[in-house]
C-alpha cells in the first residue's frame, strides 16, 4: 500500500475551485482507492507521495525533507491566471509570481489540469515530461439530475418565477467576466439570472468596489445568493435551464463539470484552452453580443435546450469518478516508482 501525504490549505477559503477539486480528489481515494492508497492531510510522516495543493510557505519549507518521499504538485494557477483575479500592489506582486514558480520548481512532477498548461510551464523552464495531464471530475452522488417534477419545486422553494433560468457560479471577481453576466442580464429582462458566489478574498478581490455596489443593489432579474454551500448548490443547477461562465480565463472550472454532471447545458466564452479538452461539448461564445445571442437562440429553442443536455450527459460520463480513480491510482504508483 502506498502511502500519501495530502498538503492543502484549499478548503479554508469557501467558494473557490481549487478547494473543490481537493476535496473531490480526497473522497474519491479515501472510498475507491483505501485498499491501495493510504492518505493522510497535513502530516508530516514518512511516505511514498507528497502530493501538494497548495503553496503555502510551511509547505515549500516541508519540500526539503527527503523522508516526505516524490513530491506532486497540483498545478491550479500561474502568475498570468491571477491577473484580474486578485489586487496585489507592486513590488509584491512580482515576488508572488516569482515564488508560484519556484514552487512548482521544487517538486520532482507537476499534474495540469488543463494541458494548455503545459507549454507555458515549459516556457518557465520546466520539463514537458515532468508534467501530466489529468482532468478534474465532480462526484455523481453530489451533484446529480433530479426530474422534471423536482425541478420545478426547487424554481419555488427558492422562489424564482421566470420561464427561463441562467446561472453562473464562481468567485465575484472582474476575471470571471461579472461585468458580461451583469450586462446581459440588464438586456435580457424576461430572464432570471443568478450568480451562486461571493467575494471569496474581500476587499483584495479584483474591480471589488463596482461589483459590491452591483451586488448590493441588483436589477430586478438579477440575483445573488452568497457563497453557496456544495450540497445546496446542486439545486441552482437543478433549477436553471443554462449555465454561462463568462470567464477570461481559467484552468478546467469545476462549474463545467458539476454542470455537466446535473444535465445542464453550457455557455462559454470560447476560451483557447476549452477545445483541448470539451470540445464539442459547450455552446461557445466569443464575447457579450455572442452571448446575447445564443442565449435568446437557447430560450426559444426547446430542441437547442433539449440537445445541449444530452451533450452535458454524455461529458459527465467521460469525465466520471470511475474512469478517474483509476488514472489516479496508476499515476500515483508510476510517480512511487519514479522516487525509489
Amino acid at each position: 500500500m502506498l502511502k500519501i501525504n495530502m498538503f492543502s490549505t484549499a478548503d479554508k477559503v469557501k467558494g473557490q475551485g481549487v478547494g473543490s477539486a481537493y476535496l473531490e480528489l480526497v473522497k474519491l481515494l479515501s472510498n475507491r482507492a483505501k485498499n491501495k492508497l493510504s492518505v493522510e492531510i497535513n502530516k508530516y510522516r514518512k511516505a511514498d507521495i507528497s502530493h501538494y495543493h497548495t503553496i503555502n510557505f510551511p509547505f515549500f519549507l516541508s519540500t526539503f525533507f527527503s523522508f516526505l518521499g516524490r513530491k506532486i504538485g497540483y498545478v491550479h494557477f500561474l502568475p498570468e491566471t491571477l491577473e484580474g483575479s486578485l489586487k496585489i500592489p507592486q513590488p509584491f506582486r512580482s515576488i508572488f509570481y516569482h515564488y508560484v514558480i519556484a514552487f512548482y520548481k521544487r517538486m520532482d512532477h507537476l499534474v495540469v489540469v488543463n494541458p494548455t498548461f503545459i507549454p507555458k510551464l515549459e516556457a518557465y523552464g520546466i520539463k514537458k515530461e515532468d508534467i501530466t495531464y489529468i482532468p478534474n471530475f465532480v462526484s455523481r452522488t453530489e451533484f446529480y439530475e433530479s426530474s422534471a417534477e423536482e425541478k420545478k419545486k426547487l424554481r419555488l422553494k427558492y422562489g424564482y418565477t421566470k420561464k427561463f433560468i441562467v446561472l453562473g457560479v464562481g468567485q465575484i471577481q472582474e476575471r470571471k467576466g461579472l461585468f458580461d453576466f451583469i450586462e446581459l442580464a440588464k438586456r435580457l429582462p424576461n430572464i432570471q439570472f443568478i450568480w451562486a458566489g461571493g467575494f471569496s478574498f474581500g476587499r483584495i478581490t479584483d474591480g471589488y468596489s463596482e461589483l459590491k455596489k452591483v451586488v448590493d443593489n441588483p436589477p430586478e432579474n438579477l440575483s445573488f445568493p452568497g457563497i453557496v454551500d456544495r450540497n445546496k448548490l446542486v439545486d441552482y443547477y437543478n433549477l436553471s435551464d443554462v449555465f454561462l461562465l463568462p470567464s477570461y480565463s481559467e484552468l478546467f472550472p469545476m462549474s463545467i463539470l458539476e454542470s455537466f454532471s446535473t444535465g445542464t447545458p453550457v455557455l462559454l466564452r470560447d476560451l483557447d484552452l476549452y477545445p483541448a479538452i470539451i470540445e464539442d461539448d459547450y455552446v461557445p461564445a466569443k464575447d457579450v453580443n455572442e452571448m446575447f445571442d445564443k442565449l435568446v437562440e437557447l430560450e426559444s429553442s426547446p430542441e437547442m435546450i433539449t440537445h445541449f443536455q444530452e451533450v452535458a450527459r454524455s461529458a459527465a460520463a467521460y469525465y466520471s469518478e470511475d474512469r478517474l480513480v483509476k488514472i489516479w491510482e496508476d499515476f500515483y504508483w508510476e510517480q512511487a516508482k519514479e522516487g525509489k
